[in-house]
């Protein structure tokens, strides 16, 4: 299997000289703590008072762990994304049922099915803790800060549950600015929560892994839930948002409220180009050939149940590619890097202009000093960490081992113990073959490590698949008696041939991996410090990077030239249609029985639509509201252009791509004939 090769953008020539730092480079994901009233007002003439952020706050949830969600009507229901809620839906699915391929509507109250382990947390309580943690790290060495700020979080989250108002939340302790600020929020979590419709797969996931990260856009990525009390009746939230199905109006502001996961933006150029450079193109490599090797065999797999559970694995790998390509395919950008730098430099330039903050100048010597060291130590740490899904069940298991023999740590005992020969050897080999490969390009092919393997397996130097095909052949830990043997008696290993492997690499990966731990502790006060020096020199202007707590931030709706044309700020289902006849009905443009003749009603609906809106991972199922607090859309994507978004916010061609509160009623009503849904959502008489 020939690797995947990683090619530079052709770049657009510019004068470096007069690249400028945009006003929002570093985003527009705003916290609640301090909300950008004054912004708002500048940018759209709109100052919300205290009720209206209180409102705002409180009708919108996070979803579980994992994404976001809102209340959308006076008796609790919850609106979320498909691809959010797909596989705890599932768990309520009954025997003869098929969520996938048919949906589910609850047409009647009782018939909402209670989805087990299924939770929703509301943001009632916000309080800045800054100064209680600062008191507790104040002497502390660099190296023992994290272990003492961990102390300090556990003790003022036990002081917070003594107080009766946050007595019976479940309080989190925020991060922002990597350390410049702390909050402690205290959420209602909702652990009765009732699935009310989903919509079939083909219909939530229409356009699949290909349409993913695309636009325009066809996809009815929602899902509806309701939230029930502790007398098990639906929930009545004290505040929800409206839907309103004609709000959205090109120019229009567009206030997005969700949980955005991570970005990096508040990082040096350093780190930037060690990803660039390391990190994203050895993680690329190892994604795309997992996943051409899991297509492979989803082509022979014997059973249907094998294959879908092989192409879920195989999107997840794809998405997780296709996410982290365009952010390298950000850093490789020139113009974008050279506007990082810009940022960097004019940042510096302040911190040096004031006497108070000069000493503090170094940081960025220091932190480009350490990524070089972490530069050096990341290919032994990257190839030789125990993953199956990087080297192969074989290979790992022998690392345990490795660790085993050397430790008698009996932690990696029962993982050794049940080990038994892979299910699909095929795929088994290919994945080694691949991990060879891949550990020969980052650490070259003369490596210890490689020389050792290729002798070992008797095959011809740089013929990876019959290295690992030579490997397999000669390997004993597919025999029980043999892993019962070596736990009682580890010598009796020395010779086996992936033990052999992984004594080398065991020993250079944790000297590689003690290292880098070690390093740890600089590197958090390093970044602490700079993110200060940011809150010191910028305040609250610039919002801090996104930790997966609940923010609000500002677009408006907004088409962009991309492809030699121009994107429309809206699609309809007459462009699904058109993409289900264009791709012959094939999947993942494949649609359900019911939806083959559609009225025209429903043909003229908007479907999806785009903003401007600052969103990353997690910001799923976060809705899009108007300045009147209504509904008129649903996140579940941003475009290819966003995924630079992790380092960098650029509302040029960043677009997040939502479902039309229009769209999302059109189906339910002409299609799923969910009338007792649809007439909630609109506050139609029941």
């Amino acid at each position: 299997m020939a690797l995947l090769p990683y090619l530079a953008i052709a770049q657009a020539t510019f004068d470096p000289d007069t690249v400028r730092a945009g006003r929002f480079d570093n985003g527009k994901m705003w916290t609640f703590d301090i909300p950008p009233v004054e912004h708002f007002e500048r940018t759209y003439g709109f100052k919300p008072d205290k009720q209206w952020w209180e409102a705002v706050r409180l009708s919108a949830l996070r979803f579980a762990t994992w994404c976001s969600a809102s209340f959308v009507s006076a008796d609790g229901l919850v609106m979320t994304n498909h691809h959010c809620s797909r596989d705890v839906a599932l768990k309520v699915q009954r025997a003869g049922e098929n969520f996938l391929a048919n949906g589910f509507y609850a047409p009647k109250l009782a018939d909402e099915r209670k989805v087990p382990d299924l939770f929703v947390d509301q943001l009632l309580k916000i309080e800045d803790i800054t100064d209680q943690v600062e008191k507790a790290l104040a002497g502390v060495p660099e190296s023992e800060q994290a272990t003492a700020r961990d102390k300090a979080f556990a003790e003022i989250r036990e002081a917070y549950k003594a107080k009766p108002e946050w007595k019976d939340l479940t309080l989190q302790i925020i991060t922002f600015y990597n350390g410049g600020k702390y909050s402690i929020y205290g959420f209602k979590r909702y652990n009765d929560v009732r699935l009310v419709f989903i919509p079939e797969l083909d219909l939530g996931f229409f356009g699949g892994d290909p349409d993913n990260f695309t636009y325009p856009r066809y996809a009815l990525d929602c899902t509806f839930f309701r939230v029930y009390d502790e007398q098990g009746k639906p929930f009545r939230p004290p505040y929800y948002f409206k839907f309103n199905i004609d709000g959205v109006k090109e120019n229009e502001p567009v206030f997005v409220i969700g949980n955005p996961g991570r970005t990096n933006r508040v990082t040096t150029i350093a780190n930037l180009e060690f990803r660039r450079d390391l990190q994203l193109p050895t993680t690329l490599r190892m994604l795309k050939n997992r996943s051409l090797i899991l297509q492979e065999y989803a082509k022979i797999a014997p059973t249907q149940a094998e294959r879908d559970s092989l192409i879920n694995e195989v999107f997840s790998l794809e998405n997780s590619y296709k996410a982290q390509n365009g952010m390298l395919r950000g850093m490789q950008d020139a113009y974008t890097m050279t506007r990082r730098k810009a940022f960097q430099n004019q940042f510096r330039a302040a911190v040096k202009n004031n006497p108070k903050l000069a000493p503090d100048e170094k940081v960025w010597a220091d932190i480009e000093a350490l990524v070089q060291e972490q530069r050096k130590l990341f290919p032994d740490a990257n190839c030789f960490t125990p993953s199956a899904m990087q080297m192969g069940e074989t290979m790992m298991i022998a690392m345990l081992m490795a660790d085993f023999a050397e430790t008698k740590n009996p932690k990696n005992k029962p993982t050794i113990e049940k080990f038994s020969k892979p299910k699909v050897m095929s795929v088994e080999e290919a994945i080694l073959a691949a991990y060879l490969e891949e550990t020969a390009l980052l650490l070259g092919k003369n490596d210890d490590f490689i020389q050792k393997a290729t002798q070992l397996s008797g095959a011809n130097p740089e013929n990876w698949k019959a290295i690992a095909k030579g490997l397999i052949e000669k390997t004993k830990l597919y025999d029980k008696s043999f892993i019962a043997n070596f736990l009682e008696k580890p010598e009796a290993a020395e010779n086996e041939v992936f033990f052999v492997l992984a004594k080398i690499a065991s020993a250079r990966g944790k000297k590689a991996s003690d290292a880098l731990r070690a390093m740890q502790g600089k590197a958090l006060a390093l970044n602490g410090k700079l993110a200060r020096l940011l809150f010191e020199v910028y305040g609250t202007s610039i919002p801090p990077d996104a930790t997966f707590s609940l923010r609000i931030n500002d677009g408006v709706v907004k088409s962009y030239e991309y492809n030699g044309t121009t994107a429309p700020i809206k699609t309809t289902f007459y462009g699904m249609y058109d993409r289900y006849y264009s791709f012959d009905k094939k999947f993942p443009w494949s649609l359900p029985k019911r939806w083959l003749n559609p009225p025209a009603e429903l043909l003229q609906s908007p479907m999806n639509f785009v903003t401007t809106n600052d969103i990353i991972g997690g910001n799923s199922g976060s809705p899009m509201i108007n300045r009147n607090r209504e509904a008129i859309g649903l996140v579940f994507d941003g475009n290819i252009e966003s995924l630079p978004g992790n380092f960098i916010y650029d509302d040029t061609k960043n677009r997040a791509v939502g479902v039309h509160a229009g769209g999302i009623i059109a189906a339910l009503r002409y299609i799923y004939k969910a009338d007792r849904l649809w007439k909630e959502l609109l506050e139609q008489k029941k």
